[in-house]
């Protein structure tokens, strides 16, 4: 069955309730809590020494720990080392019969040494990559964590946001009846879906208009471009014919017979260049 939201909420409070903690991941999930443990003793004087940085580590604190046991490693191992050497000289001298180190034991130590210390690199080099390997590990899981944390903490707001919203709905549904039963809101999905294929075809029956349309404007493009130069050699005639009339007048006051006839084809150029205007559909 598939858990409800509830039940997936409380799991996911109740995993973030428990401290994130590497020494207590490192336990077997299975080993029952022991108030012996030396995990759980507060008396130790590491244990009673900790903060709360300690119980609650953050990359700061661990790093800063880290380099101050590293020094007090260091220190230690130094310290160490000095109290033995000191002690083994001291039995050389001391001792009945005294310890004397040949040459020979001397380059056979040192040989061993070497051995030693090429182990002991291979080593160090191998736990340098295991800690890389951590770190890197430790840092997605840092982030898994902290995206779950988000996500849970959303996952508590989402049920009182949708309450919210599913109000929201009920309100305008309530308040917009009217309008929608007015404006074809109550139809069937049939109809809807009908509406919106005679919606589909229509729009597509303009844009075939639109497409012939656009298609035909470089031919109107070049009639009226036609239009234009024919209506430009008219304006040109009646300039001439409007030069011809006032030369036809000037000749009528004068008396002359030529004026009659420009008189006459002023007439016939006025008649052509109304007759084509009409034709044209252009004004004067």
């Amino acid at each position: 069955m598939t858990p409800s939201y509830q039940d997936t909420l409380a799991a996911l409070s109740d995993l973030q309730c428990q401290p994130l903690s590497i020494i207590r991941l490192s336990e077997p999930i299975s080993n029952p809590f022991n108030p012996n443990s030396p995990l759980d003793r507060t008396s130790d004087i590491s244990a009673s020494g900790l903060s709360d940085d300690s119980t609650n580590p953050t990359p700061a604190s661990l790093a800063a720990d880290l380099s101050h046991y590293r020094d007090l490693f260091s220190k230690l191992r130094f310290s160490y080392l000095e109290q033995v050497t000191k002690e083994k000289f001291l039995r050389a001298i001391v001792g009945d019969p005294p310890l004397i180190i040949e040459n020979a034991e001397n380059v056979e130590l040192e040989s061993q040494l070497k051995e030693v210390k090429v182990v002991l690199k291979e080593q160090k080099e191998h736990v340098a990559k295991m800690v890389q390997e951590l770190e890197r590990k430790g840092r997605a899981l840092a982030g898994r964590y902290e995206q779950v944390a988000l996500q849970t903490e959303l996952l508590g707001h989402l049920p009182g946001e949708i309450q919210g919203l599913e109000g929201r709905i009920r309100k305008l549904r309530e308040d917009n009846k009217g309008n929608m039963d007015g404006m074809g809101g109550g139809l069937g999905l049939d109809k809807v879906l009908e509406l919106t294929r005679d919606k589909e075809r229509q729009r597509e029956e303009v844009e075939r208009e639109l497409k012939a349309l656009q298609r035909e404007m470089p031919g109107k493009g070049r009639e009226l471009e036609r239009l234009a130069d024919e209506l430009k050699g008219l304006e040109r005639e009646k300039q001439k014919a409007v030069e011809g009339a006032r030369e036809a007048v000037k000749s009528r006051k004068s008396g002359g017979a030529v004026g009659d006839g420009l008189e006459m084809r002023g007439r016939w150029l006025k008649g052509c260049d109304e007759g084509l205007r009409g034709l044209l559909d252009v004004g004067a």
